[in-house]
């Protein structure tokens, strides 16, 4: 069943800023009332979070440096002022500016 977000209404039928969710099937009507307060609520729209090939949930992983280094990449991260250090792959030098 999906998961629906709600926008509490005020007397004017304007948002006021405050959301919750409830998990609700297809075929069930939307809520008009708070389940709690009873305030005015109506569904809010919202953009679904899809965890797809080129999605940010999986840009973390893709980025791993693990992955980087099997796909034959080289990767610096800064270690100090003014100098980075490789943390994967094999080639380049071992770490880039700096005092050597």
């Amino acid at each position: 069943m999906p998961t629906y977000v709600y926008e509490v209404l005020d007397a004017k039928g304007k948002p006021t800023g405050e959301t919750f969710e409830v998990v609700q099937s297809m075929k069930e009507d939307s809520l008009t009332r708070h389940p709690k307060t009873g305030k005015p609520v109506r569904r809010a729209i919202v953009a679904p979070a899809i965890a797809g090939k080129w999605s940010d949930m999986k840009g973390k992983s893709a980025l791993s440096n693990s992955n980087l280094e099997r796909m034959g990449f080289t990767k610096y991260e800064r270690k100090g002022k003014g100098y980075m250090e490789r943390t994967a792959g094999k080639f380049g030098p071992k770490t880039l500016g700096g005092d050597e």
